[in-house]
């Protein structure tokens, strides 16, 4: 028992830790979407007394890197395709949350054609260590641009926008959702057009991680035929990426907190598309594809999140105590049953010891045989066992009367005729 006690304390502590309080995320920079959406799970987390440490970064490209290299990053936000590495050991995805349009703005009128034409004018292609600047600098260099070019100009967010509005940039390109606040702005605003690109049949059958997307005429305004055509659009989608040894518990919370966050319908997506597996450039983490297939964990649908994981680590660390407490259960009665007979056999032992010495003849001190026997006679009055056991101290007091009539007779035998008793 104490050693099925002491495996449930070492499993309890060990197989499966105590819920972290702290997780960190890489979000993105200001304006983008990513983090908008890190917000929501941020309170989301702290509903349930988690503390989600959102922490700004450039972009996809930065976040990967710093992920792998940094052990105190938790999860990041990473543009689908960048990762290629479907074996990896040390990170893992939980699957694509939301799609991420290529926006393609600029100031003329809605244009259709080549990005060709947007040679010679000053660009905005996002910032360094961005998956928007590496996406732009993909498509661009495809379709025949110097990406070596002074005119790609490497701001984007807020920034971007306010260069766009301002004319400082003919063109600016954003990989985000079309709920990033800088998105959203120039979608709203009448001094901005989307370029309506062609050939995308073409760029997605060269970079396969791409979609192409369409949203169609009048979306944005049906009075004033805002865009006043279909415009056509690649698109990837964003990961959420996380470490391999991220807690189990914290991979379901987020996965049920993305589901309410990204499930509904948007611009180019269906209700309840996401979040969902897209991308085979991480490997799926064990527990995120669970989710996919059956839900959330049993307890987690039907008892507040905390206590669901405190019972679920409570039943894992048992299992193991449990392994080793059957077979004892099994044994523990035939040991206990020696223990409560062992109190009585031991005067057993005494008494066959007296028994022996006395029919030998060794020992003839026939008042010390009884004074001992007297002994024995005590101790199974006065032993303590349970009652089920109480048969064999009745049966100990007749055989101690059987070997003392036994002594008393050959003490009467002994003394001379005519003595007193």
């Amino acid at each position: 028992m104490v050693g099925a006690v002491a495996l449930f304390i070492l499993v309890f502590g060990s197989l499966r830790p105590a819920l972290p309080k702290r997780v960190t995320l890489l979000t993105g920079s200001e304006g983008g979407a990513y983090q908008v959406f890190a917000d929501a799970y941020q309170r989301a987390f702290q509903a349930q007394g988690i503390e989600l440490v959102l922490i700004e970064s450039s972009g996809s490209v930065e976040n990967l890197r710093r992920i792998k290299t940094d052990d105190s990053i938790d999860l990041a936000f990473v543009q689908a395709g960048i990762p290629n590495e479907p074996d990896s050991e040390d990170l893992v995805q939980l699957g694509s949350m939301f799609p991420e349009p290529l926006w393609i703005f600029h100031r003329e009128a809605d244009a259709t054609g080549r990005l060709g034409s947007l040679a010679g004018h000053r660009l905005a292609i996002g910032p360094q260590g961005s998956g928007t600047q590496l996406m732009a600098l993909q498509i661009l260099a495809a379709s025949g641009f110097d990406i070596a070019s002074d005119k790609l100009v490497a701001v984007g967010g807020h920034d971007a926008s306010a260069r766009l509005q301002s004319g400082d940039v003919s063109a600016a390109f954003f990989v985000a959702s079309a709920r990033a606040p800088a998105v959203r702005e120039l979608l709203d605003s009448r001094d901005s057009r989307l370029f309506d690109l062609e050939l995308v049949e073409a760029y997605q059958a060269r970079f396969r991680h791409l979609d192409v997307l369409t949203l169609p005429r009048g979306t944005l305004d049906l009075v004033d035929l805002r865009p006043s055509r279909d415009i056509h659009l690649l698109g990837t989608s964003a990961m959420l990426v996380a470490r391999a040894d991220l807690h189990p518990a914290i991979v379901s919370l987020l996965l049920q907190v993305a589901r309410e966050v990204h499930g509904d319908a948007d611009l180019f997506q269906k209700r309840g598309e996401f979040p969902s597996v897209r991308d085979n450039g991480l490997p799926l983490s064990p527990q995120a594809r669970r989710f996919y297939e059956s839900g959330p964990p049993f307890l987690q649908r039907y008892l507040p999140f905390w206590l669901a994981v405190v019972i679920d680590r409570l039943i894992v660390s048992l299992l193991p105590a449990l392994a080793l407490l059957i077979p004892l259960m099994r044994i523990a009665p035939p040991i206990y049953a020696w223990r409560m007979r062992s109190r009585i056999y031991r005067w057993y032992g005494e008494l066959k010891f007296l028994e022996g010495r006395f029919r030998s003849g060794t020992d003839t001190d026939h008042d010390g045989l009884l004074a001992r026997l007297d002994d024995i006679e005590e101790a199974a009055n006065h032993g303590k066992v349970p009652l089920a056991f109480a048969n064999e101290l009745y049966t100990l007091r007749e055989h101690v009367l059987l070997v003392r009539q036994e002594v008393l007779r050959a003490q009467r035998r002994s003394r001379p005729p005519g003595a007193q008793e």
